[in-house]
């Protein structure tokens, strides 16, 4: 067994793209505290979050999260510290 081998983290490909997930469970699905997707919010980064009737609930669909994490954990190119 590898010591620091890190689960990828994914959502089930039986979930419907037009299925909601709401806040609370996003922060739970990607392991990351409430406050850290709160500041990322204010600060217009991580997924496009909508509310219930523009004032209830924050909640993203299956599809935006799946965008989210694709972009969040897609490999970054290393640039060299010569360039």
């Amino acid at each position: 067994m590898e010591g620091n081998a890190m689960t990828p983290i994914n959502i089930p490909t039986d979930r419907d793209d037009n299925a909601l997930i709401l806040f609370e469970e996003f922060c739970d699905l990607i392991r990351t505290p409430q406050r850290t997707v709160h500041n990322w919010r204010r600060r217009g980064v991580g997924p496009r979050w909508t509310r219930f009737q523009g004032i209830g609930r924050l909640y993203i669909t299956v599809a935006e999260a799946r965008r989210f994490l694709a972009t969040a954990t897609s490999p970054r190119s290393e640039e060299s510290p010569d360039a």
